[in-house]
């Protein structure tokens, strides 16, 4: 395929994307159910009456009676789009349609874009200012300097809400944050720095007014543009805004200035920085290079020039990447939920330093995850964190509502910032709220959780979580080399024998009495010594179950590969003594609406009445670790007794056997699953119901259907899973499956570091 061919080809692809399967990229869903009369009297005449009243006394219940508080507006007028120029309103909007998606994906925050056909600042600025009653905040976007500096001051002065050009400011704090992080990396200070800049437009005076606040030196920033240096006496393309950076002196050149520069910031144009120029800085040079899609030097030139160069540029194919997405959703997300009256210099420092902060810290599962093959440990080429590392929602948003009350523009405070954060983990982590009283409870001790398959990444990264996160201890089976590199390569801070315990294998002290042990064992189902030795040697599951039976490790995790059965046997075989046996696989998905717990997903193709009893019991027992009280659906194709069907007559006998002694959960069946869940469907079937409302537990009478049921939550639904939970073992061993993610195996680490005595 030849270039221009790619070209046309990937034009295409972007057009069909904005056009199929419906033009846009934006719509609008009611949030509330309108199925009814009762629903059409409460939404709409004469019950919105209450609401409206309610507002009228007090314009704060505004944002607790209407979308208002999570709502934004993205305003242009289309006069510097991306590096587009002056296209205009309309063709503007696909850009703002894509920030509003921007600013739901990341921050979960309502946008409508609004384009406006008015070149007068100040016309603009009213505009603007009347859009207050419908929106909680204005994000100011694509209009040009030094119209922009007009109409944002104009908002400031006459609005009661944030008002933020994230050209400016969004540009300015994620600079901010690259360069407080290149500071660190090149052992310098801002205040004995050299800053040479190019482009005087807002963007460059919003990032040279922010390294201000940061403490450079007014007098050691050199502002360059097409005209050359800002200089005292200059009236050719002068504004006030470069004026506050005039040098004093006459005419000087880019080249003339850049000789022992510290830090080069680049928002201009390309090509206007030389590799000469390069070698010319103080070492290591700080390049920010921000013309997008062309940056002011290639990286590749640059680092040829100074191979130790700390590059930051506005492309998503090179490192660092400085990217306006890391900070606006978080910052309106933080300023919305305090209900700020505006966005200040402290909202913004706090704001650059949370983002600054985050890439210092371990690299999240999930981020790595969206960038494989990516350096990701903090350092030249990892200065910021990318835009889809989830913690930035908790970290960033917090970060900036804590400025907001502390400098007394919050009127909705947060009481408890902590609790505020969790939530925010909670709503990018759906799993977070629910595993909470899992954590908690695993916290009362300090337990042994042994990974039988130690060398997997998923793995590390857990076992990383788990020393950062918990006070469970993490052994690791896998050879040390491949440990070792693997930590190294993915830039995780653990070591072994520091950090974590390491069983090699292939060559552990321990192998003799391993082998001999598990011989004892299974020496009367077959199994000869040098059976022994060859699985003590190769099975790490059997190799894990040997170690928790002998006490060295207080939990097993297995499963990351292999087929669940087979890491079945094994653990059966060893630890599936003084009455503890594998009773039931129970999987929790936490759906839109709520956690549904569904089993026995993996362990009994056919259970029996007695095995189904036994699967109810301990589910009732392991959904009050979540602090959930269980309703239990005993699911069936036949219908309270309707059909002599085989799954009708076990569930049947199950209940029986359950009702034969005093139980403290409730419990029905058998009943078909949208009985379960449809009270309505219930109450009319069955009136007299053992419990009211939907069960939260689905009990079936073969795998095949619990597991078609899980992998259609998860796969349809978008159900995350916690688990598969194997019941039965006091917590001593848990199977997971392949497609278990990072985060999930830190969900089973805590589920299995809750003491025995807690949950039996």
């Amino acid at each position: 395929m030849t270039n221009d061919t790619r070209e046309i080809a990937l034009r295409q692809a972007a057009l069909d994307y904005h056009e199929f399967p419906k033009p846009g990229k934006l719509e609008i869903r009611a949030t509330k159910p309108l199925a009814n009369g009762r629903d059409l009297a409460r939404a709409y005449s004469p019950g919105v009456a209450e609401a409206c009243l309610e507002i009228k006394a007090d314009p704060l219940t505004a944002s607790r009676y209407t979308a208002r508080g999570n709502m934004v507006a993205v305003v242009t007028n289309g006069t510097a789009v991306l590096g587009l120029g002056n296209i205009g309103a309309l063709a503007a909007k696909p850009v703002m349609e894509g920030k509003a998606v921007l600013f739901k994906k990341f921050g979960n925050i309502d946008c409508f874009d609004i384009e406006l056909n008015e070149s007068d600042p100040e016309k603009l600025a009213d505009i603007v200012c009347a859009l207050e009653p419908t929106f909680g905040a204005i994000n100011l976007e694509d209009i040009k300097a030094p119209d922009c500096f007009i109409v944002e001051k104009l908002c400031h002065e006459r609005m009661n809400i944030p008002v933020f050009h994230d050209d400016q400011h969004g540009t300015a704090i994620v600079v901010a944050a690259a360069a407080m992080n290149a500071m660190t990396v090149s052992d310098r200070r801002f205040e004995d720095i050299k800053v040479v800049s190019t482009g005087g437009g807002a963007a460059g005076i919003a990032c040279l007014n922010m390294l201000l606040k940061l403490g450079v030196r007014r007098e050691n920033v050199f502002l360059c543009d097409l005209a050359g240096l800002v200089h005292e006496g200059r009236t050719v393309e002068m504004t006030p805004q470069k004026a506050e950076f005039a040098q004093p002196g006459g005419p000087r050149s880019l080249g003339d200035v850049i000789e022992g520069a510290d830090l080069f910031l680049g928002l201009s144009g390309p090509g206007v920085m030389t590799p000469d120029m390069v070698t010319r800085m103080n070492r290591p040079p700080i390049i920010f290079a921000l013309a997008n899609p062309t940056p002011e030097i290639d990286p590749v030139l640059a680092r040829a020039a100074a191979p130790d160069a700390i590059i930051a540029t506005g492309r998503s194919d090179v490192p660092n990447q400085v990217n306006n997405v890391l900070c606006f959703p978080f910052i309106f997300r933080g300023a919305l939920d305090v209900g700020a009256t505006g966005i200040n210099d402290e909202m913004k420092l706090a704001c650059a330093e949370a983002i600054a902060k985050l890439a210092r810290a371990t690299t999240s599962a999930e981020a790595a995850a969206a960038y494989k093959g990516e350096e990701m440990t903090f350092g030249p080429n990892y200065l910021i964190p990318k835009p889809f590392d989830p913690r930035l929602m908790g970290v960033v948003a917090s970060a900036v509502a804590l400025a907001a009350m502390e400098t007394g523009v919050a009127t909705k405070p947060i009481a408890d910032v902590g609790a505020y954060k969790r939530k925010l983990d909670g709503s990018v982590f759906k799993s977070t709220m629910i595993m909470r009283p899992v954590f908690e409870a695993a916290a009362t001790a300090r337990r042994r959780i042994i990974f039988a398959e130690g060398e997997n990444e998923r793995v590390l990264r857990a076992a990383t979580a788990m020393i950062e996160e918990t006070t469970d201890v993490p052994i690791l089976i896998g050879r040390p080399d491949v440990v070792s590199s693997r930590i190294e390569r993915l830039g995780l801070p653990m070591r072994a024998g520091e950090d974590f315990e390491l069983v090699n294998p292939e060559n552990d002290p321990r192998y003799r009495d391993y082998w001999q042990d598990y011989h004892t064992l299974m020496e009367r189902r077959g199994v000869t010594p040098e059976l022994s030795r060859a699985i003590m040697r190769t099975n790490t599951t059997a190799i894990a179950a040997v170690m928790v039976h002998r006490g060295e490790a207080d939990s097993l995790i297995c499963g990351t590969f292999g087929q669940y059965l087979w890491h079945l046997r094994y653990i059966t075989e060893v630890l599936a003594t003084e009455g503890r046996h594998p009773i039931g696989a129970l999987s929790l998905l936490i759906l839109e609406d709520g956690p549904l717990f569904v089993a026995d997903t993996h362990v009994h193709p056919e259970p029996t009445p007695e095995q189904i009893a036994e699967v109810v019991v301990g589910a009732a027992r392991h959904v009050r670790r979540f602090g959930l009280e269980p309703k239990i659906a005993l699911c069936s194709h036949s219908q309270f007794g309707n059909l002599d069907c085989d799954t009708g007559r076990r569930m049947r006998a199950a209940l029986a056997i359950l009702d034969a002694e005093p139980r403290d959960f409730l419990y029905e069946g058998e009943m078909h699953t949208d009985t379960a869940l449809d009270i309505e469907i219930r109450e009319r079937i069955m009136p007299n119901s053992r419990f009211q409302g939907p069960a939260n537990v689905l009990v079936f009478a073969n795998t095949d259907a619990a597991s078609a049921v899980r992998n259609i939550l998860k796969m349809k639904a978008g159900g995350l899973e916690v688990g598969p939970i194997l019941m039965g073992m006091a917590n001593r061993a848990h199977i997971v499956t392949p497609s278990i993610t990072a985060r999930g195996l830190l969900n089973i680490s805590a589920l299995a570091g809750t003491p025995v005595s807690i949950y039996g």
